[in-house]
């Protein structure tokens, strides 16, 4: 029996607008900060819209600046639909990098390993099967928005 390989298939970009981070400072989980989401928009093949102000990204970066990530937000797609998205993952890379992402400055994508998984949850029967696949993300952060490729695994 051959168990066929996954594939990614491309469903949309984001770019989600962010504010100047809240740093809460070392914890016993370690370094802890929370960057307000507020807006941005979705386009893609698979859906296109907005993102709606109000959620958040809370991060913890470890001592070896490993950042792990989790968002919370909302989209609203180009027909009103709304979609709940709740988006963990991991950012890591040099540390000459990584602290120039802290303090807001550009960085070359390149250098950073920036993946996530987002989940989504809908009351939208067109976009139901949004709850019913995986998905991948590929990020970048700059100064003023995180960019994202989102991809559905098949």
């Amino acid at each position: 029996m051959t168990i066929p390989a996954p594939v990614l298939e491309h469903v949309f970009d984001a770019r989600i607008l962010v504010a100047v981070p809240y740093e809460v400072g070392p914890t016993v989980a370690g370094a802890r900060r929370v960057i307000a989401i507020t807006g941005g928009t979705v386009t893609g093949p698979g859906l296109t819209g907005r993102v709606l102000p109000g959620g958040a990204d809370y991060q913890t970066i470890a001592a070896d600046g490993l950042t792990r990530l989790h968002a919370r937000y909302v989209i609203e797609a180009g027909d009103g639909a709304r979609i709940y998205v709740e988006n963990t993952g991991l950012r890591f890379g040099p540390p000459e990098a990584l602290e120039r992402l802290r303090r807001g400055e550009p960085v070359d994508p390149g250098l950073i390993y920036f993946r996530t998984a987002p989940q989504f949850e809908t009351a939208c029967p067109r976009l139901a099967w949004m709850q019913t696949s995986l998905f991948l993300a590929t990020g970048a952060r700059a100064p003023d928005h995180v960019a994202l490729s989102v991809y559905r695994v098949g």
